[in-house]
């Protein structure tokens, strides 16, 4: 059984299970959890996988739909939630990137990519210092984008590069850490148990 107040990382490719692995950790579907959704519907196929994920989950969970500024809407949920999910950290990077993408991205100077990152970072510390606070079990659900060939152009290097240390960052912060592979899950830090079948958050 994992700790009751801690934070739970689990990270995998496209299409692994994380999301499905991360949400089977509150095995008891409690009605007080709560989803943090950081999707954006841009288009007619992602607006498809936000309804899918919303059929997967169980109705009677809260849904909250936001990537930054968790100081000011998380405490709200104080004493009314036994457990948090947010998924996902690599749509939360991707939109706080956007928010402040030039129209070539190719003209970003490093002085301003270091700006950009550390906006990225802020959000991130804050998000973890807020959970901790709150003193009830988190699962924050990222991508590993760092294994496959290295992107053609710029931005998507340097989102590869963003998101690698901001998982690093999140691994180190974690109390937990799970790889997920084809479905199944990798403890790669603190498992509570040798069989991650049996694992669950009270």
């Amino acid at each position: 059984m994992v700790e009751n107040t801690g934070i739970t990382l689990v990270t995998g490719g496209a299409r692994s299970g994380k999301s499905r692995f991360g949400e089977g950790l509150f095995k008891k579907k409690s009605d007080k959890v709560l989803y943090i959704a950081t999707a954006k519907a841009y288009d007619d196929e992602m607006r498809l996988r936000i309804q899918r994920h919303r059929q997967q989950r169980p109705s009677s969970w809260e849904t909250l739909e936001a990537y930054y500024g968790f100081r000011q809407c998380l405490p709200a949920w104080q004493g009314k939630v036994e457990g948090i999910i947010l998924d996902c950290i690599t749509l939360m990077i991707t939109h706080l990137m956007l928010e402040n993408a030039p129209e070539n991205w190719e003209s970003l100077t490093p002085e301003a990519l270091t700006a950009l990152e550390a906006r990225v970072d802020r959000e991130m510390n804050e998000l973890v210092k807020v959970l901790r606070e709150m003193q009830v079990p988190a699962v924050l659900i990222t991508n590993e984008v760092g294994m496959g060939i290295v992107p053609g152009d710029k931005m998507s290097r340097d989102f590869r590069d963003i998101a690698g240390r901001v998982n690093q960052r999140l691994a180190e912060a974690a109390d937990q850490v799970f790889l997920v592979v084809s479905g199944i899950p990798l403890c790669l830090k603190n498992a509570a148990s040798t069989d991650p079948t049996t694992l669950s958050i009270d």
